[in-house]
């Protein structure tokens, strides 16, 4: 195994880690809710009274963070994702992803990030399913496709 030293980001993976720690934290403590994006987005889905605004508002800030650092960051300072796929493929991707995310009971932010901090033994399981089935998934691809 080699490391792609050029796209080896330590110092940015550990800065957005950090970021998202601390707002899960704050999200929890001011809000007594847990940061899980797709409990969030589900509960948009299925209203209820005084409980859509702070979720939209969350989802905004979700899609205007890349857009605003866009302009802050000079261009060419964050190199944009070299996504190797065609449309069908990303699309079947994110059809798996949010699958997996109904049967699992929440996403990779909710388990992995704000399950595991609150010691639940249901988000350590599931975080151990979804490492290694990306795990297995890119074994796969780089060994035997």
């Amino acid at each position: 195994m080699q490391i792609d030293w050029t796209h080896f980001t330590p110092w940015m993976s550990l800065a957005g880690g950090l970021v998202l720690g601390l707002a899960a934290a704050l999200f929890i403590l001011l809000n007594g809710r847990i940061l899980g994006i797709s409990g969030i987005l589900g509960g948009l889905l299925a209203r209820r009274a005084g409980d859509t605004g702070w979720r939209i508002s969350f989802l905004l800030g979700l899609l205007a963070a890349p857009a605003s650092l866009a302009l802050l960051v000079p261009a060419g300072f964050i190199a944009a994702p070299r996504i190797e796929a065609g449309p069908g493929l990303i699309v079947l991707a994110g059809l798996l992803v949010g699958f997996g995310t109904r049967l699992g009971s929440g996403c990779t932010s909710g388990h992995g990030v704000c399950g595991l901090s609150r010691l639940s033994p249901r988000s350590l399981v599931a975080t151990g399913v979804f490492m290694a089935a990306g795990f297995a998934t890119v074994f796969a691809m780089r060994n035997l496709f």
